[in-house]
C-alpha cells in the first residue's frame, strides 16, 4: 500500500485548521466525529460517490438538478474507495432504517421519509399530540361557549328571552352589579396597590410572612369571607357582645348593602391588584430610581415621577382583573345581598334558574351573555387604556428595597399589620366564636362555649359529609387529571411558537376569565341534552360538575407547568432525541422528572381552589352532588350559622394548611408558582 502510506505520511505534515461551524464541535462528546462527518457530507455531494453510500439516482433528473462541481483529488479517492460509512451520530426520530444494501434507491427513502414527515411536527412532537390538546381544550373551552352564545341568539330571535332584558328587576341588577363591582375595584385599588409599593419598594421586614398573609382572602371562598364578615359586625354578633362592643338590638346589619357587598369584594380581589402591581415593580429599572436619588430627588418625587408612570400597566390591569372578577363574583352578593333583597346579575340568574320555567335556559342564556359582554367592556377598556403607551424598560430590572424609611419603617409595619388584622384576623376570629356559641347572637363565655357544632358537621350531617366526600373527589379529580391536558398543552406552547400556540392559549384563558356563573350556564346549555351515539346525559350527576371544573381550573393548572418548562434547559430534551429517545420516552424520562416539582404546585393550586369553589357549582348541582361552598351557603341560608360557621373554619383551615404545605415545598419549585413568592 505505497499509495496509502505516502497519503498517511502527507497528512501528517498538513496543519489541522480549526472548524468554521462554532457549534460542530461543542461539548456534546462528538467531537472526534465531527471532522470525519464533515467529510462524509462533502463526500456525498458528488454524485458519482452516492453508490457508495446506499443512493441510487436517476441520471436525466440528476444532471439537471445538481450544479457542477469540481473532482475529488485523487489521493481522497483512493482513501475512500470501499469505505463504509458508519452511521451518523445524530440520530433523530425521522431516521431511515437500517438497511447495507446499495440497491435502495432515492425514490423509496424519500417517499419513507415524506410518511414520516407527515406524522411528526417541526419541534419532534409526534402530530397527533397537537389535535390531542386541540381537541380537550375545544370540548372544554370553545364548545360550550358556542352553545351558550348560540342559546343566546336564538332567544333574541324568537323573543321570549329577550323580554327579559327590558324588566325591572334586570335594569335593578345590572345597577347594582356595576356599583359594587366598580366600588370593589376602588377599594381593592387602594389596598393591594398600599401592600404592593410598600412590600416592592421599602425596607420593611416580614415581607414573605406580609405577601402570605395578604394573599389569604383570595384563596378563602368568598362566601367563608361574608359569612366572617357578618359574624364580625352587627348587634348579634358574638364576638362584639363577648367584647362589650356590640351595638344596640335592632340596629340595622351595615353589611346588607350595596356598600357592604362593595367593601368585600374589595377585600376579597385586593390580592389581584397586588400581584399585579407587584410583578410591574419587580420590572422596574433600578439604576433609573437610583440616578434620580442621586441628583438630588426627594423620594416623593422619584415615586410621583418615575415609579408610579413605570407601575401603570400593573394598576390598570389590576382594576380591570377585581372589576371582572366583581362582576361575576355570586358568593358575596348571597350572603350579603339576598337578605337586603338587593340582587345582582349572578344572584339574578341564581333565582331565574330556581324557578324554572318553559322559558328559563333562553333567559339565563341572555343574562349570562350581558355578563359576559360587560366582563369583556371592561377588559377592552384596560387594553385601550394601555394602548399608545411604551413601557419599555432598559436598564437593570429589579427595583428591590429603593427607598429606605429610617424611623418610619416600625410605623409602615405597624400600618400594615394592622391592616391586615382588620382585614383578616378579626373575621376570623368572629368566625370562630361563632361557631362556638349554640346559636346566632349569644355571647361567647366558659358557658355557652362548646364543640358540638364541629361534631355535627363532621359526624352527624349526612349533608356536610356528602359534601365533603363530593368536594374532596372533585377536587382531586380535578387536580390530579388536569395535568394529563396541561403538560401536553406546555409543552407545545413552549415548543411551538404562531397562529396555533396563540390560539391554543387564548382557549385555555377564556373560562379563567369570564365569570364562573356564566361558565355553569355555558356548561348547562351544552350539556342538558344527552350526549351523542352513547345517549347518556351529565346534567344533574357529578360529572358535569367535573367537566365544568376542567374547563375552568385548566389555567390554574397550567401556569406552574409552563413556569417550568420556560425555566427547563432545552438541551436536556435535544440529547435525549439525538440518543434515538421517542417523545414518550422523553416524557417519562427526561421530562416528567423535571416537571414533578411544578406538577405537585399545580395540583395543591387546583385543589386548594376547587375544593372551596361555589360559583359554578350553585348551579349544577343537585341532591347528592353538592359541595362544600354550596352546603355553607345552604346552612348560613337555613339559620345554622353555627355549623355553617364551623364549616366554614374547616375550609379556612384546610386553605391555611395547604398553603403552609407550598411554602415548605417552596424550594423545590419553578420561580413563579407560588403567588405570594411572585
Amino acid at each position: 500500500m505505497p499509495d496509502t502510506d505516502e497519503i498517511a505520511r502527507n497528512r501528517r505534515r498538513v496543519p489541522r485548521t480549526p472548524a468554521a461551524d462554532p457549534n460542530a464541535e461543542g461539548g456534546s462528546g462528538l467531537k472526534m466525529l465531527g471532522r470525519p462527518v464533515r467529510v462524509m457530507a462533502k463526500a456525498r455531494s458528488w454524485r458519482w460517490l452516492r453508490f457508495a453510500f446506499g443512493g441510487a439516482t436517476e441520471e436525466g433528473a440528476e444532471r439537471s438538478r445538481e450544479p457542477t462541481r469540481a473532482p475529488l483529488p485523487k489521493a481522497l479517492t483512493r482513501t475512500l474507495r470501499g469505505f463504509e460509512v458508519p452511521p451518523s451520530p445524530y440520530v433523530t426520530e425521522d431516521r431511515s432504517p437500517k438497511t447495507n444494501s446499495s440497491k435502495a434507491g432515492t425514490g423509496w427513502r424519500a417517499a419513507y421519509f415524506r410518511l414520516r414527515g407527515q406524522r411528526m411536527s417541526a419541534g419532534g412532537e409526534p402530530a397527533w399530540l397537537l389535535a390531542l390538546v386541540f381537541g380537550a381544550v375545544f370540548l372544554l373551552s370553545a364548545l360550550p361557549l358556542i352553545r351558550l352564545g348560540w342559546a343566546g341568539i336564538k332567544g333574541l330571535e324568537g323573543g321570549e328571552a329577550v323580554r327579559v332584558l327590558f324588566e325591572a328587576a334586570t335594569f335593578a341588577a345590572l345597577r347594582n352589579t356595576l356599583i359594587t363591582a366598580a366600588g370593589g375595584m376602588a377599594i381593592s385599588l387602594f389596598v393591594g396597590a398600599l401592600f404592593a409599593f410598600v412590600v416592592a419598594l421599602t425596607d420593611i421586614r416580614g415581607k414573605l410572612a406580609l405577601s402570605f398573609a395578604f394573599m389569604l382572602p383570595m384563596m378563602i371562598p368568598p362566601q367563608v369571607t361574608a359569612l366572617a364578615w357578618v359574624e364580625m359586625s352587627g348587634p348579634s354578633s358574638p364576638l362584639l357582645k363577648t367584647l362589650g362592643l356590640a351595638p344596640p338590638l335592632g340596629s340595622p346589619q351595615p353589611l346588607y348593602s350595596l356598600a357592604g357587598i362593595a367593601l368585600l369584594l374589595g377585600v376579597q380581589h385586593a390580592p389581584l391588584v397586588f400581584l399585579a402591581v407587584k410583578a410591574g415593580l419587580a420590572a422596574a429599572p433600578r439604576d433609573g430610581v437610583e440616578a434620580a436619588r442621586l441628583s438630588g430627588a426627594s423620594p416623593w418625587r422619584v415615586f410621583r415621577d418615575i415609579v408610579l408612570p413605570l407601575s401603570s400597566p400593573g394598576l390598570i390591569a389590576g382594576a380591570a382583573i377585581a372589576f371582572v372578577s366583581g362582576i361575576g363574583n355570586f358568593g358575596i352578593p348571597a350572603i350579603l345581598g339576598i337578605p337586603a333583597s338587593i340582587e345582582t346579575l349572578p344572584t339574578l340568574i341564581f333565582s331565574r334558574f330556581a324557578s324554572f320555567g318553559s322559558s328559563t335556559f333562553g333567559e339565563i342564556a341572555v343574562l349570562s351573555t350581558l355578563i359576559a359582554l360587560i366582563s369583556a367592556a371592561g377588559l377592552l377598556l384596560q387594553q385601550r387604556a394601555l394602548k399608545g403607551r411604551d413601557y419599555r424598560l432598559i436598564g437593570l430590572a429589579g427595583a428591590r428595597a429603593a427607598f429606605t424609611l429610617g424611623r418610619l419603617r416600625i410605623a409602615a409595619e405597624a400600618l400594615l399589620w394592622s391592616i391586615l388584622a382588620l382585614l383578616l384576623v378579626a373575621p376570623l376570629l368572629a368566625l370562630v366564636a361563632s361557631s362556638l356559641v349554640p346559636a346566632y347572637g349569644v355571647p361567647l363565655s366558659f358557658d355557652t362555649m362548646s364543640l358540638n357544632a364541629y361534631g355535627e358537621v363532621l359526624f352527624r350531617q349526612s349533608m356536610t359529609l356528602t359534601a365533603l366526600k363530593n368536594s374532596l373527589f372533585l377536587a382531586s379529580a380535578a387536580a390530579v387529571g388536569l395535568l394529563a391536558v396541561t403538560i401536553p398543552a406546555g409543552y407545545l406552547l413552549v415548543t411551538r411558537r404562531g397562529r396555533l400556540a396563540s390560539l391554543l392559549a387564548i382557549l385555555i384563558e377564556i373560562p379563567y376569565a369570564l365569570p364562573g356563573i356564566v361558565l355553569a350556564v355555558a356548561f348547562i346549555l351544552a350539556f342538558a341534552a344527552p350526549l351523542p351515539l352513547i345517549g347518556v346525559s351529565l346534567y344533574g350527576t357529578i360529572w358535569i360538575i367535573l367537566a365544568a371544573y376542567f374547563s375552568s381550573f385548566l389555567a390554574v393548572s397550567l401556569k406552574p407547568v409552563m413556569s417550568a418548562f420556560l425555566q427547563m434547559d432545552p438541551s436536556l430534551e435535544e440529547a435525549a432525541r439525538l440518543a434515538g429517545a421517542g417523545f414518550l420516552r422523553r416524557m417519562r424520562d427526561v421530562l416528567l422528572p423535571l416537571l414533578a416539582p411544578a406538577a405537585g404546585a399545580s395540583v395543591i393550586l387546583v385543589f386548594l381552589i376547587a375544593a372551596n369553589e361555589l360559583t359554578v357549582s350553585a348551579l349544577l348541582w343537585s341532591a347528592g352532588t353538592q359541595t362544600l361552598g354550596v352546603a355553607i351557603f345552604n346552612l348560613d341560608d337555613s339559620g345554622s350559622s353555627d355549623l355553617a360557621s364551623a364549616l366554614s373554619v374547616l375550609v379556612v383551615v384546610m386553605v391555611i394548611g395547604l398553603m403552609a404545605a407550598l411554602e415548605f415545598l417552596a424550594k423545590y419549585l419553578p420561580e413563579g408558582v407560588l403567588p405570594w413568592r411572585n
